[in-house]
């Protein structure tokens, strides 16, 4: 019985995060997301995708024997497990390229206790990004079709991760 708790207390310890996806309207998207998932899940930290329907298609389509995705998940359901305290992460990165994702950001912001990841990118990336407030680290480039901006800043900010 006392290894069963240990086991339980060792997984119950492992960082985890979320990536917030929302409209797959901007071709980066799902590209940046399954590059995150696997840098997330090489630092120990068990990643979890919530997005909308399309969204989670795009990245199921895409990975089909779940090499990167372990965790997908309704956006709606994690929003609303989040705010009723059934669950919550350590980290939480948000994909924005519209209103609706900053709206998404600073909800997260307000229901969860995890640290604040913006991911902005699209054709609008700087106003998005001047539109963010709330205490943040901020990820943000121009980037539509070529995910390598978005995948540097990646590469530079994920040593906070592990902070």
């Amino acid at each position: 019985m006392a290894g069963n708790d240990t086991t339980t207390d060792v997984l119950q310890a492992k960082k985890t995060a979320v990536l917030v996806l929302g409209c797959p309207q901007v071709p980066v998207q799902t590209s940046v997301a399954l590059y995150l998932t696997d840098r997330l899940a090489g630092a120990g930290i068990a990643p979890v995708i919530a997005g909308n329907r399309a969204a989670i298609t795009l990245l199921v389509v895409a990975d089909p024997k779940r090499h990167y995705l372990k965790e997908v998940m309704d956006l709606d359901r994690a929003v609303a497990q989040i705010s009723e305290k059934k669950r919550d992460f350590d980290l939480c990165f948000v994909f924005i390229h519209n209103d609706a994702g900053v709206s998404y950001a600073a909800t997260m912001a307000a229901i969860s206790k995890a640290r604040i990841y913006p991911v902005i990118y699209g054709e609008h990336w700087e106003e998005m990004a001047a539109r963010i407030t709330f205490p943040c680290t901020k990820i943000a480039a121009k980037a539509v079709h070529n995910p390598m901006p978005l995948k540097k800043i990646i590469d530079e900010v994920a040593p906070s991760w592990a902070a």
